[in-house]
């Protein structure tokens, strides 16, 4: 059973603007794979000190037939996004990534061979 997108904000107030974003990225995510069964998406500033500045992450959990894909909006060295759109959009091009991994896996497994098809 297919569940509504669930989003969550954390160490920052929700923005209309932002789940307006998450939400259109989202819905994009079905072209990939149609069988998408659950998204989850945690939109987060976590508390670094050291930096100037805030720090954006976004973790996308998928669940699939079978499997959960959770991605996130890291960039090297566990850094976050100084711009909450490009952690949106990296974190999303992530997903849909690892999606269309997936759904190749997912046709290659269903696949029917030319001699299981001339069966009775």
């Amino acid at each position: 059973m297919r569940q509504p997108l669930q989003i969550a904000f954390r160490n920052i107030d929700p923005s209309p603007a932002l789940e307006h974003s998450i939400r259109e990225h989202a819905d994009k995510l079905d072209r990939y794979f149609g069988n998408i069964l659950s998204k989850r998406v945690v939109f987060e500033v976590p508390h670094r000190h050291q930096h100037q500045g805030k720090q954006y992450t976004v973790q996308v959990a998928l669940t699939v037939p079978g499997e959960e894909l959770v991605v996130r909006s890291d960039k090297s060295g566990g850094h976050g996004h100084e711009s909450a759109d490009a952690a949106i959009r990296d974190a999303f091009d992530a997903a849909r990534r690892t999606l269309e991994r997936f759904a190749e896996r997912h046709r290659h497994e269903v696949k029917v061979h030319a001699s299981d098809a001339a069966l009775p």
